[in-house]
């Protein structure tokens, strides 16, 4: 069960750029890419607080859909990490399948998996239904059930703390990738176990 955006998707530096420019719009003090992996984090509104958004003169929703329209803008600017198809390959191989749990809005999910041609490798994507990025444990308990695994034979992938939190609560075994949107000290925080990079999946 693999998360998205930071995990395959190599994005969390285009992100800087997208916040930085609705940071400047409202000439408010821009953020470098090792900040941004400190404070980053869900629920999003609360990142957005420490960025320094008070949401009095204005609403979280209009910020969260002004980065949005930004990061939409560039979002066929990135790459995969490095080897990221190669894994799902490889383990496709091994008999494993792969489903994707993301708080990306389901509908541009479903354009970028498509985009970088992995659909195929999928047997469900699951998003959210709103660009909001609240939390993904919901969906996670629904698709657990639906899978009808055990939970001892889930591994979920992910590259933040949250992806632990939801692993916890669906009950299933967590790897996390630091070079996301996260430091690798926010990961090893978590107690999960952090690997050095995908490839390192193949070697569990």
């Amino acid at each position: 069960m693999w998360d998205w955006n930071g995990t395959l998707l190599n994005d969390s530096q285009m992100a800087v750029m997208v916040i930085n420019e609705t940071l400047s719009k409202r000439n408010m003090p821009t953020i470098s890419y090792d900040h941004y992996q400190k404070i980053f984090g869900f629920p999003v509104i609360d990142y957005y607080r420490r960025l320094g958004f008070d949401f009095v003169d204005e609403s979280f929703e209009v910020v969260g859909t002004e980065f949005i329209d930004g990061y939409e803008q560039h979002k066929f600017d990135v790459s995969l990490h490095v080897g990221a198809e190669d894994v799902l390959r490889k383990l496709s191989s091994l008999r494993v399948s792969h489903s994707i749990l993301s708080a990306y809005k389901q509908n541009t999910l479903d354009e970028l998996v498509a985009h970088f041609g992995l659909t195929k490798h999928f047997l469900k994507i699951v998003g959210l239904d709103n660009h909001y990025a609240h939390s993904k444990v919901d969906n996670a308990k629904e698709w657990m059930f639906k899978l009808a695994h055990d939970p001892s034979d889930v591994l979920f992938v992910g590259d933040t703390a949250h992806d632990y939190e939801v692993a916890e609560a669906i009950g299933v075994d967590c790897v996390l990738i630091p070079g996301g949107h996260q430091t690798r000290e926010v990961l090893e925080n978590t107690g999960a176990r952090v690997l050095d990079g995908l490839a390192d999946i193949l070697n569990l």
